[in-house]
This record gives structure tokens, sequence and C-alpha cells, in this order.
């Protein structure tokens, strides 16, 4: 298996095409780098392909730092709940690249096949004629391909990485876009202030075209306000236009004209609250007077989001734990998803107190610091452990040195199954341990439980 970083992590494995040859393989030869921000190249490449963004059905744009894919997998629930087609686009993916592109089906959406996912590459191949293109750019044109000539009645589209120069940003009238909350992330590429980055997020903005505005720091609403004022892009603002929050165990969303009352959603941790909110004002902005009451509820409750602080039910890695010891996933990998991720702890400890303990690794371009700090007396004692195959991951003896230094008990350990044994032996009680740090890492251990 090759890794191919993008984006915020991932992992691809690369379809065979012929012999030992990958196709995935030669496309990653086409550029030096992973990633590349740039519209030049995807734009040849589409007008070579006779522009098959022109062909989509109407488009949910979203950009952000976290919470994208958590609220791409409500709104995506909510329409299928109304009875709609969705097609989805998400980066990155967790254990096989065909996650990336759903298209839609008469019972929901399900990963592109095999085949069609190969003819598509090779026709963005063929129609690229060795030019220098990013993988993700040559993903991208293939994955629009493959919406282009499938019916459906909308498509969700994540960004990559930023907004502004995103291979993504080239469908040059979306139906809605959307903007999660923004922290600061990929400071290599974005800028490392929330002003440079919000300004890269806020380049989906389209004159005309509606923006939902998640719960933002002041610092980057101002950006996108500035931005959606200059081109005309009317924008509905967490706090200002639209409100959620947690009522006596269920979620009140509440404009100015309307108050809903709804179940709680099924994601867990209390941001997935703001994210279900800022779907529903996506929802509503997207589907208009066809949104009912059932499809937000039956939205909220069936969506599903893996690796997202997801409990992990029976598999290979409960044997390594002891009885009624729970097992929990999340691949959040910077300082916002460990404040996020640490405030969800807290809460279950509240309901249900036990013993907590964390295996953790992270790759080397992530501030480690940062996202440990959170879990500053929440957790009883901290596992480090190495990223298979991620020569970028940070070692488990140096993860241990930060832990250390952030004020931890800390043990380096060999694996995620070492890791657990461990803990095992330590608590000798029935515990709560949470696998975090990395997407690439949660997709190694949904891979490890056998998902």
């Amino acid at each position: 298996m090759t890794n191919l970083p993008h984006s915020d992590e991932g992992r691809i494995p690369l379809p065979s095409v012929s012999g030992s040859v990958t196709l995935l393989e030669r496309l990653k030869a086409l550029h030096p780098q992973s990633i590349d921000l740039s519209l030049g190249r995807i734009e040849r490449l589409l007008a070579a392909l006779d522009h098959p963004e022109r062909r989509l059905p109407p488009v949910v744009h979203v950009a952000g730092t976290n919470g994208k894919g958590s609220l791409i997998a409500f709104v995506r629930a909510i329409a299928e709940a109304l009875g709609k087609r969705v097609h989805v686009y998400t980066s990155p993916h967790l254990v096989n690249f065909h996650e990336r592109i759903l298209l839609a089906g008469p019972d929901g959406g399900a990963p592109i096949t095999e085949d069609r996912l190969v003819d598509c590459l090779a026709r963005a191949e063929a129609a690229n004629s060795g030019e220098l293109i990013t993988l993700f750019e040559i993903t991208t044109a293939a994955a629009f391909l493959a919406f282009a000539e499938s019916q459906a009645d909308s498509l969700l589209l994540e960004t990559g990485l930023g907004g502004r120069l995103d291979a993504t940003n080239v469908v040059e009238k979306p139906l809605a876009t959307s903007i999660t909350p923004i922290s600061i992330d990929h400071v290599s590429f974005l800028g490392n202030t929330l002003a440079a980055i919000a300004a890269e997020k806020a380049g989906i903005l389209k004159p005309g075209v509606p923006c939902i505005v998640g719960r933002q720091e002041a610092e980057a609403l101002r950006v996108i306000e500035a931005r959606a004022e200059e081109i005309g892009a009317p924008l509905h603002v967490f706090g200002r236009d639209f409100d959620v929050f947690d009522q006596h165990r269920r979620l009140i969303f509440q404009t100015a004209s309307r108050l809903i009352d709804l179940p709680l959603p099924r994601l867990n941790g209390r941001h997935q609250i703001d994210n279900a909110g800022a779907a529903i004002a996506t929802a509503s902005v997207a589907f208009g007077d066809a949104l009912t009451i059932d499809s937000l509820e039956r939205g909220l409750t069936h969506a599903e989001w893996p690796a997202r602080l997801e409990r992990l039910g029976e598999g290979a890695l409960h044997q390594y734990v002891g009885e009624g010891t729970e097992i929990w996933l999340d691949g959040g990998h910077n300082a916002a998803g460990g404040q996020a991720i640490a405030h969800a702890l807290a809460e279950f400890d509240e309901r249900v107190p036990r013993a907590v303990h964390l295996i953790w690794g992270m790759m080397e371009t992530k501030d480690a610091h940062a996202f440990i700090a959170p879990f500053r007396g929440l957790v009883e004692r901290v596992y480090t452990v190495p990223i298979p195959e991620e020569a970028n991951a940070f070692s488990a003896e140096a993860l241990a040195e930060i832990a250390a230094s952030e004020g931890f008990d800390v043990t380096p350990a060999s694996g995620v199954a070492h890791a657990l044994m461990q803990s095992r032996a330590a608590l000798g009680r029935p515990g709560r341990v949470l696998i975090c740090g990395s997407l690439y890492l949660a997709g190694h251990v949904l891979k490890l439980h056998g998902n």
C-alpha cells in the first residue's frame, strides 16, 4: 500500500490497472508535490474533458477547518430522508480511496465502484496528456466526471485544502456554500493567522449565492463578512441569523421567525450540536419548502461519520481490553479538534464517570503540544504510538516527551494493540480508552478492528 498525503491527512490504497502498475501511482508522479494550490491546472484539464463541472447537479460547497465532514454527513442524511439522491465528495478518507466519491442511488449513496473509478481516472489521465498536475486535482476531475454522468438531485462538495485555490473551487454558481468553524491549521499553505486562513476559506463565496457561516471567532467572521459584502454574497450567520443549543437533552434550532425542537444528533460531542445547527441552516437554504420536521429528525439521528468520537462496536481490538471497557476513536488532529474531543470526554465523565486512557499518534506536521494540552486533568495516562507506514509520523518516544512536558503520565508503546494491553493492565477495572490524534491512525485502527 502506498500513502499519498493530501489536505488534512489521508490514505490511498491504489487500485490495480495492469500487472504491478497502478493508475494512481502513475498519477502521483505527474507532480513533484502532493499539494500545490492553483486553479489553472484543473481548469485546463476540465476543459479537455468537456467541462464536467458545468454538468453537475446543484452543488453545496463546504469549506472550513473543522466540522466539514460532519456537516456534510448531516445534510446528506436530511436530504436522503427527503427522498433526494445525493452525490458526496469528501477528503481525506480513512481506509479506502473509494470512500471519497459517493454516488447517489435509489437506496442512498454508495462509494464509487473499482471499475468506475479506474475508468474515470484513466479518462482524466488521457485528457491530461502528461501535463503537470497534482493527484488531488486529477482525482477531483475524475470525480466530477462520475458525478456529471450519474443522476442526482444535489452534490455535497467538500474542499480539500483552503478554498480560494482549492481544486473544487471551479463551480461557478453553486446552489449554496457553507463555512464551518475556522481555526489555525495548515499554516504553511494558508497563512499563520486566523484572518489569513479565513480569507482562503472565504474564497468559495460567489456573488448572489447564499453562504451559511458556522460558529466563528470574531477575527475570522470579520474577514468572511468583508468578502461577502465585496462580492454580494448573502450570509446566514451562526448566532445572528440562526442559533442552536441543547435544552433538556433536546436540540433547539432557532431563527427570528421559527423555533424547532429536535432530538440530539447521533454524532457525539457538544461540537456536533453546532455542526447540526449549521447543517439545518444549510438544508433550509438548499431544499427550501421541501424540508420537513421528519426529515430533520431522521437526518440528525441517522447521520454517519466514522472516526469522529465513534465508539467502536465489537471487533478485533476488544480482545486487548478488559470486559466493559469502552474503545473510542477520533481522527481530530489540530488544536480545535483536541479541545472539542476533550470537552466531549468531560461530558461523558459527568454522565458515566470512568477512568480515561488516551492512545495517541500524530503526524509531525501537526502541533502536538496544542492538541494534547486540553486533555490535562481528564486522563489518567497517555500511551503514545507510531503510525504504521508513515515516515512523517512522530515516533512514540518523541510524542511521549511532548506529553510528559505537558504534565501527563505517559508510556510509549510499539503499536495500538500493545498500548491497549498496557492500558488493560494499568486500569484493572472497566475504563474508557480513546484512540486519537490522526486520521492516518484512525484508518489504521479501523482496519485492525475489522471495519
